[in-house]
């Protein structure tokens, strides 16, 4: 059995060679090079390399390594470019009392929540995402212009779209 770095190598060598839809046809690529990995494995690990799922024209969906720039440069610059690629998907955000809804297009909302709920925002409890869609829990007593701000913090690029 290889280790984790050999197989976070192996899983980014196929993500950025193939389409892969899904985590079975990625855990079925695995088993074709003889290795053997859980689908819990799989998930942790998808996590662990920031891969996101994408909408792509032939396949419907596909997972695409996070894009750091130019350089190989350091976690802020990475997280940067990764925060600038999900506002590029961010369409727009209602609210409703302490809810918000976030449209994004297909198959951004899940990484965009996901990076939402990591930036350790105080004004929003919680995301729940569904492919193109994004529902943000927000604290008791904060206003929608706190949450706005909060999110364009996150995500620069939202300032224009919110």
């Amino acid at each position: 059995m290889k280790n984790r770095e050999e197989r976070f190598e192996l899983i980014k060598k196929i993500i950025s060679e193939e389409v892969i839809s899904n985590q079975d046809d990625l855990q079925l690529r695995l088993h074709s090079l003889g290795l053997e990995v859980t689908q819990a494995t799989l998930s942790r690990d998808l996590k662990s390399l920031q891969v996101i799922k994408v909408s792509d024209a032939k396949a419907g969906y596909a997972y695409r390594l996070p894009t750091y720039g130019s350089g190989q440069s350091g976690q802020s610059e990475s997280n940067s470019s990764r925060m600038n690629f999900l506002a590029d998907g961010v369409l727009g955000i209602s609210f409703s009392g302490n809810l918000g809804v976030i449209k994004t297009l297909p198959g951004f909302a899940p990484s965009t929540a996901l990076a939402i709920d990591e930036s350790g925002c105080t004004e929003i409890i919680g995301t729940i995402a569904g492919d193109d869609t994004i529902l943000v829990v927000i604290r008791d007593g904060v206003g929608r212009n706190d949450v706005t701000r909060a999110l364009v913090g996150i995500m620069p690029k939202l300032e224009n779209k919110l």
